[in-house]
Order: structure tokens, then C-alpha cells, then sequence
């Protein structure tokens, strides 16, 4: 035996990696006799009665022990003590703050010279020695890079022309975006910023009427496009007497002279982006910067209902949100400016935005995806980025399409095995992706990625337990999760480095405190750890735009941000999001239910890509709607003994059955009571999207949309049990 793990490298290291599971463990007497060897002072005897061929080959084995020791790889250190992670802040009611920093006072900014948007990209031009900063690629190209300076004059050039056209520099003017990630979408936003000017993004999956209403209720006067198609549907709202203020539309892409003429009917002005740069090239004005108070965004949230409301946020709230994560990830993890971003995700939401600001802080680079998500595999591999930014969704597909490939039972073994080995190196601090299992096993799916990737931060939504464990272990890279939303400019919770257990959203960001309020409806007590999830600190928005009422309802008059989530503090200070306190309602026996705790916990169902839970003040009980996943669906139902397509699956009434069963199971286990149980359930093929108006742009489930939109399904459920 011995003699086969000496000639097999690869086994060689499985060996020694068992051999040191159970040295850790036990005590020296303990291990001699399990190899039933003598006690230490007739070693000497028991030495000499060995082979030449035994002492050779324990010789040898001793030294890949001692070189084992040697090289092993180092846990990181955590910044703080692991098992109190926040603290009580005196005479606050209960309000708990990071201990990481150690000063009482709340973080502002990281760094003197970048207290706003504009000098946080100025510092990176700086610090970069004009490097790269903005690339964007064709199909099968490689990425065209656009230096600092580059961006810097455009910017400086296209808010000069901007100013030519009857925009002020000032804070109260606003400027909307209406455009897909690239990379004139920053040249536009730091536009706006030298100028002290305010960005409003827009986009497409917000619908018409809301877009008008945007630019209504911003008094946007200007408007850059990417495409000439949203031009054109712009120029609609314009010809039917919609958005009468509206007066300049500026492009991005080339556009026909007829575009122009149609403009020209309804009192807009068209405009190429090159144009206007060229205007502010030859009538070129001096920056003029913006303050840490003056706002730098207005960020319209999508809902779930009504009108969309404008989160205002100061360059202030940006900065002091990002420096609290560079805070915390500080002892682990230093952005420079060889770090790499890949854009995918909306430009529109904070959460990419935030991203992005620490990569200009510190010199880096962005490069964006080609427009196709189903491109951004191939978008990574071309980029090689080291820092890669997820929603949850993302997370559980690259989670089911791993294990698809693993499609024999020995397969899946193996991987699971490889996989709780490497787990158990990541509980214990360690992060690398060079061990044996990573050469065995998970090289190829780091690889997908571009090989390069060292920080992955995951938020929007909650992620789930099993898939974060696992990916963290497999991609050999520092996996964070943060918790937060537009109004506290993105993030208010982050994951400790080095408490990479999963099931919680972390502590409280160094730029906030966090507090529970009593919610008593739900039955929820602060006295209990319990409560609805309250933010307060310089990364809380200043209100909604022209929405007393809704700024009211968000912000009390201490300040507190009031978040709408339901949290429960943890015994290390992280904190947990159990429950959603704006959608509830009442079952017809007074019962009061959170269907989205319940979807969280259905979601982790195998064969489930998506679930969305209904419930009516007039019945007695609740029904579902279920997307099974089309990869994932297949093999799980061989294995219940079901034969047949994905579409056949689907509507066999005895998978349903086993579908059902198996969401009962998961709820029994997730303590569910039994009212909040789904009584029927209906399949569904086609996913829930923010194309087909099911999903909000964060991938968040628009319940009155899927309440109207399964309505007729719905009925059916309910009539069964009449």
C-alpha cells in the first residue's frame, strides 16, 4: 500500500492531506498505538528490527510530511474576533455597529482625496499613471482599452458641449442616461460630475409610462441614448404632449438624418455624442467640482407597484458607502491597478455602480460585456477579471450546471467529496485554488471565469446556503455577501473576511449602525432579537425626489432609515434576513404570512429554478406557482423513476406530486407552520424575467405582476378544493 501512494503523486497528496487530518487530531501516544507501534523509548529497538525497504519507504513518507508542514498554505487572519463581529452603541436603543476600525465615529471616506465622485476617478487617473481604464470588445475580439486621460477629456469635453446646450453646472441639473453598460455610459456619468451636474439613469425594463414619469418628475431636459431606437421612443412621448420639457436627445451610435427632421418637428434637438463633444472641445469650460453634499444620482427603484420613486444620493452617500467595504475587506484584500471588473449588471442599480467606484478609486480597469449575457463566459475569458460582482440567480446557475455535468452517480460522489474537502479548508480560513482538488476537479470552472478572479461579491438577493458553500469552496477565490438596497446607496451589511459561514449577511458596514424595530404584526420583538432591519449612518439617501410622503414613510425623524426587511441578530454579531414586512397578508383565518420567506425556503428544492407563493384574505390556505429548472429537472426525475422530456415532465401529475411533496418537506424542515404550507401547486415552462415584466431589473419577484399574469391558473388551483 505504501509502496503505491510513493509512485502515485496525485494519490501521494490525498494520502498526506488524510494522514494530517488525523495527526491534527490526536495526541503522539494516541497515534503510535494506532500503528500499533512501540512507546517512544523502544522506538530505538523497534528501528532496528525494520527492512531496509520499510525504513526507505517511512523515510520517504516522513518527507512528504515535513514538506507538507513547510508548505502548507497559511488561514487568513481574521480582522476582528470572529465571534463578535458588531457591538452595542451606548444609549442607542438597541443599534449595533461594526467593531472593525475601532473608532466610535462613523466612516465618511477612506481616503482625504477622494470625498467625491469626481476626485474618486481623478485619484485613480492619478495613481494609475494613465493606464487602462474603460474597454469594450467586438465578437471574437480582443478588448480595446481607453486610457484615463481619455475618459477624463471626453468627459471634460462632452460636459463643456453639454454646458453649450443650455445645462447648468449645478446640482439641479439633471441629465438622464438611457443606455446598456458600455463604455461612454461612465464617459457621460463623469461628464455630469466635473460639471456638478446630476445623473438619472433610465432603462428599458422600467416601461414607458414610467419613463416619462421619470423625466416628468426630474425636469430632464437632456437625454443620452445609446441606440437610436430609444430616440425614437423618447420622441414619442415628446408627440404626445408627454414630456413636453424634454428638448435634447444626444446619441451614442451613428443615426439616420431622418431621426433628426423628426426631432426637429417636436422641438428636439438629435445629437450625436461625438457632436457635442466636439461643441464642448471648441468651447471648452473649466471643471467645476462637486461638494461631498451636492447630489450625484438619482436613482429611481423599479418596485413591485405604482410609480417608481427617485432615491437622492449625495457624492457623500457613494463614497461613505464604498469605504466601508474597503474598511472591512482592508486586512484581506487591497484593490490595485492591475484589478480588473467585468460590467454586466445594470449600471442603472447602485450595487454595480458601487463596484465600479472602487475600481476607479484605485486605478483599475472595467471591461465591459459584449450586450448578451449568454456572451459573458466568453466576455470573461477574453477579459480575465479579478473582480466579479453576482446576483444570486447567476450564483445558483453556475451551481446546477456544475453538477449537471456531473451525470453519474460516481461522478457526483467525487465532486460532493472534493467539494466538502475544500470546505473544510475554507471554515478554516484557508483560501487558495492550487490544492489537488482544484486540479482534479474545479480548474476548469475557475477557468470559465478567466482563471484570474479573486474577489466575488454577491447581493440583490438572498443567497442560498448549500450554493454559496459550495461555490466558495470550488472557485478559490474570497466570496463576500453584502445586504442592503438603493436607499442606503447599496450595502449596509458585509461579510466579514474570514467568516465564510453562510446563512447570514454579515455585520454592519463601518459607515452605518444597524437597529430592529418591532414589528407586531409579525410577531416580531426586538427583546427577542427580532425585528424589521433599520439603517442610519452617511450612506442613507437624502429622500425621494419630489415624495414627501414616501420620504416620510422611509425615513422617521431620527434619521433611521426604515428598510422594510425582517432581521435577526445573530449570537457573532452578523445579521439575518428572516422575513419581508412589506409583502404580507392575511389568510382567511386571521393568519398573517411573508410568502417570500416561504419562497426562500421552496427555492431550495433541486428540481425548482423559481417559485412564487399566492395567498388571498378569502381562502384558507396557500397555492404556488413553480418553474422547474430546465437542466436540473431531467436527472432529478430519472432518479424518482420518471421518464420523459422537460416538456413531459412538466406535465405528468405525478411529478408534480413528487414536486409538491418535496416543497412540503422543505417547509416542515424550514419550521414552517402548516397554514404556511402551499396546498396545490401549478408547473409552469418558461422563467420568470425581467423581459417578460415578472421580475423587477434586481431580479425580484413583481407579485401583483405574476398575481395578474397566473390569475387564470390561480382559479384553478383554489376550485379544486371547493
Amino acid at each position: 500500500m505504501l509502496t503505491f501512494f510513493l509512485v502515485s503523486g496525485g494519490s501521494l497528496w490525498l494520502f498526506a492531506e488524510f494522514v494530517l487530518s488525523l495527526l491534527e487530531k490526536m495526541q503522539t501516544q494516541e497515534i503510535l498505538r494506532m500503528l500499533q507501534l512501540p512507546e517512544l523509548g523502544d522506538l530505538g529497538q523497534f528501528f532496528r528490527s525494520l527492512s531496509a525497504t520499510t525504513l526507505v519507504s517511512m523515510g520517504a513518507l516522513a518527507a512528504i510530511l515535513a514538506y507538507w508542514f513547510t508548505h502548507r498554505p497559511k488561514a487568513l487572519q481574521p480582522p476582528c474576533d470572529l465571534l463578535r463581529q458588531s457591538e452595542e452603541v451606548e444609549g442607542s436603543d438597541g443599534a449595533r455597529r461594526s467593531v472593525i476600525g475601532g473608532s466610535p465615529q462613523l466612516l465618511t471616506h477612506y481616503y482625504d482625496d477622494a470625498r467625491t465622485m469626481y476626485q474618486v476617478f481623478h485619484r485613480g487617473l492619478r495613481i494609475s499613471g494613465n493606464g487602462p481604464c474603460l474597454g469594450s470588445r467586438k465578437p471574437k475580439q480582443p478588448y480595446q482599452w481607453l486610457s484615463y486621460q481619455e475618459v477624463a477629456d471626453r468627459a471634460e469635453f462632452l460636459g463643456s458641449g453639454l454646458l453649450q446646450h443650455n445645462c447648468k453646472a449645478s446640482s439641479d441639473q439633471f441629465i438622464g442616461v438611457f443606455a446598456q453598460n458600455r463604455p461612454e455610459w461612465i464617459i457621460a456619468e463623469l461628464a455630469c460630475y466635473t460639471y456638478s451636474m446630476v445623473v438619472v439613469p433610465l432603462y428599458d425594463t422600467l416601461g414607458p409610462g414610467a419613463i416619462h414619469y421619470i423625466i416628468n418628475t426630474a425636469d430632464i431636459s437632456t437625454v443620452i441614448v445609446d441606440k437610436p431606437q430609444k430616440a425614437v421612443l423618447l420622441l414619442e412621448h415628446v408627440e404626445k404632449k408627454e414630456t413636453p420639457g424634454l428638448k435634447l436627445i444626444i446619441i451614442m451610435e451613428p443615426f439616420e438624418e431622418a431621426l433628426k427632421e423628426r426631432g426637429q418637428e417636436c422641438g428636439v434637438v438629435i445629437k450625436s455624442m461625438q457632436a457635442v463633444e466636439d461643441c464642448g472641445q471648441g468651447n471648452y469650460h473649466a471643471p467645476v467640482p462637486p461638494q461631498p453634499d451636492d447630489l450625484s444620482i438619482v436613482c429611481f427603484t423599479s418596485g413591485t407597484t405604482g410609480n417608481p420613486k427617485g432615491a437622492m444620493l449625495t457624492h457623500g452617500n457613494v463614497v461613505a458607502d464604498f469605504s466601508g467595504f474597503l474598511k472591512v475587506t482592508e486586512s484581506q484584500w487591497a484593490p490595485t491597478c492591475t484589478d480588473v471588473h467585468i460590467s454586466y449588471l445594470p449600471l442603472a442599480h447602485m450595487f454595480e455602480r458601487m463596484v465600479q467606484s472602487v475600481v476607479y478609486c484605485h486605478g483599475g480597469r472595467v471591461g465591459f460585456f459584449q450586450g448578451d449575457i449568454r456572451l459573458l463566459s466568453d466576455d470573461m475569458k477574453a477579459l480575465c477579471p479579478t473582480i466579479f460582482p453576482v446576483v444570486p440567480r447567476l450564483l445558483n446557475r453556475m451551481y446546477d450546471k456544475i453538477f449537471s455535468q456531473a451525470n453519474t452517480p460516481l461522478k457526483r460522489w467525487l465532486l460532493e467529496f472534493a467539494a466538502k474537502r475544500k470546505q473544510a479548508e475554507v471554515r478554516s480560513g484557508i483560501i487558495r485554488n492550487d490544492s489537488i482538488w482544484d486540479e482534479l476537479f474545479f480548474n476548469k470552472i475557475q477557468a470559465s471565469l478567466g482563471g484570474r478572479v479573486r474577489m466575488i461579491v454577491t447581493g440583490a438577493a438572498p443567497a442560498s446556503p448549500a450554493v454559496l458553500g459550495f461555490l466558495r469552496a470550488a472557485l478559490g477565490c474570497q466570496v463576500y455577501e453584502g445586504y442592503g438596497q438603493t436607499e442606503c446607496t447599496a450595502g449596509c451589511t458585509f461579510t466579514t473576511p474570514g467568516d465564510w459561514t453562510s446563512g447570514h449577511v454579515g455585520a454592519p458596514l463601518p459607515c452605518n449602525h444597524i437597529k430592529l424595530m418591532d414589528v407586531e404584526e409579525l410577531n416580531y420583538w426586538t427583546y427577542k432579537g427580532e425585528g424589521e432591519i433599520c439603517v442610519r449612518g452617511p450612506n442613507v439617501f437624502k429622500g425621494y425626489l419630489k415624495d414627501r410622503e414616501k420620504t416620510k414613510e422611509a425615513l422617521d425623524s431620527d434619521g433611521w432609515l426604515h428598510t422594510g426587511d425582517i432581521g435577526k441578530w445573530l449570537p457573532a454579531g452578523t445579521l439575518k434576513i428572516i422575513d419581508r414586512k412589506k409583502h404580507i397578508f392575511k389568510l382567511a383565518q386571521g393568519e398573517y404570512v411573508a410568502p417570500e420567506k416561504i419562497e426562500n425556503i421552496y427555492i431550495r428544492s433541486e428540481p425548482v429554478a423559481q417559485v412564487y407563493v399566492h395567498g388571498d384574505s378569502l381562502k384558507a390556505f396557500l397555492v404556488g406557482i413553480v418553474v422547474p429548472d430546465p437542466e436540473v429537472m431531467p436527472s432529478w426525475a430519472q432518479k424518482k423513476g420518471f421518464e420523459g422530456t422537460y416538456e413531459e415532465l412538466c406535465t405528468n401529475k405525478e411529478v408534480k406530486k413528487a414536486i409538491l411533496d418535496d416543497l412540503v418537506r422543505l417547509g416542515k424542515a424550514g419550521g414552517l407552520y402548516s397554514f404556511e404550507q402551499v396546498k396545490a401547486i401549478h408547473i409552469h415552462t418558461d422563467m420568470f424575467s425581467v423581459q417578460n415584466g415578472l421580475l423587477t431589473p434586481t431580479l425580484k419577484a413583481k407579485r401583483p405582476q405574476l398575481r395578474e399574469y397566473f390569475r387564470t391558473q390561480i382559479e384553478d388551483l383554489y376550485s379544486v378544493f371547493v
